[in-house]
């Protein structure tokens, strides 16, 4: 079995503090990455890059909101002067609102967009240029298949959000593949979280009953795929969503 597929590559991961995002690093660095890492909780933060470090290799720490376009220059800036490059970026960020359309707010839909599309334009806006001078990059944008059907259980402004990653990543992909420029996203169905924990048994068995496989994913579903796209195995792929739903989802 091939090992240390990342070995040598750093890579930057947002909001990586809890859950997809924190097994995604752990999964880069156990396949030889170094990492950025980036959430708002800076505690967290702290224990991931113990844990990464403990495993030898690199972490640096650059908290802050993706929101905040600011964040993306602050993480390209940390991320050159530890390691003089940035190979890989996975946009994890994310907020869910769950209010239908008449009871959301104005500012809740622009909180919405602001970190779950804005910030993942904010941050490629960022690295981009790097990763096209140096010939060669990576993007992974975590997605979701709620941008793929409407959903009576998810606000109208969590869908769009994610429907306009789905097309960033194509454009991204389309503009710099030229450069070397991988940009792909991992479009998530039901994934095991403290959010899926409060949902009652009844609940759960209706959506488990929708998905061909017979469970809910775990966070290390998603984490084995980001490896994938991060190495050199999907070396071919670009501007692909890939529907990581157990089967809900076929295309």
């Amino acid at each position: 079995m091939q090992t240390n597929l990342l070995e040598g590559k750093t890579a930057i991961v947002t909001d990586a503090s809890r859950g997809i995002g924190r097994h995604i690093a752990l999964a880069f660095a156990r396949e030889g990455a170094d990492l950025v890492i980036n959430a708002t909780n800076l505690s967290l933060l702290q224990s991931l890059s113990d844990e990464i470090t403990a495993m030898g290799r690199r972490c640096v720490i650059s908290a802050g909101s993706v929101a905040d376009p600011q964040t993306a220059q602050d993480m390209v800036k940390a991320a050159l002067d530890a390691f003089g490059k940035i190979d890989i970026v996975v946009n994890n960020a994310g907020v869910m609102n769950r209010k239908g359309t008449l009871e959301l707010t104005i500012d809740e839909w622009h909180r919405v967009l602001d970190v779950n599309a804005n910030g993942v334009f904010y941050v490629c806006k960022a690295v981009l240029p790097i990763m096209a001078k140096q010939q060669g990059g990576n993007i992974i944008n975590i997605t979701s298949t709620a941008s793929k059907s409407a959903h009576p259980n998810a606000s109208p402004a969590y869908g769009a959000s994610k429907a306009a990653v789905t097309y960033l990543t194509k454009h991204f992909a389309m503009e710099f593949g030229k450069y070397g420029v991988r940009v792909n996203a991992l479009q998530c169905g039901p994934i095991h979280s403290e959010m899926t924990d409060q949902w009652t048994p009844e609940y759960r068995a209706a959506v488990i009953q929708k998905i061909p496989v017979g469970r809910v994913g775990e966070p290390e579903d998603i984490a084995n795929a980001a490896v994938y796209m991060a190495s050199d195995l999907s070396s071919f792929v670009s501007g692909c969503s890939l529907n990581i739903s157990g089967g809900k989802f076929m295309e």
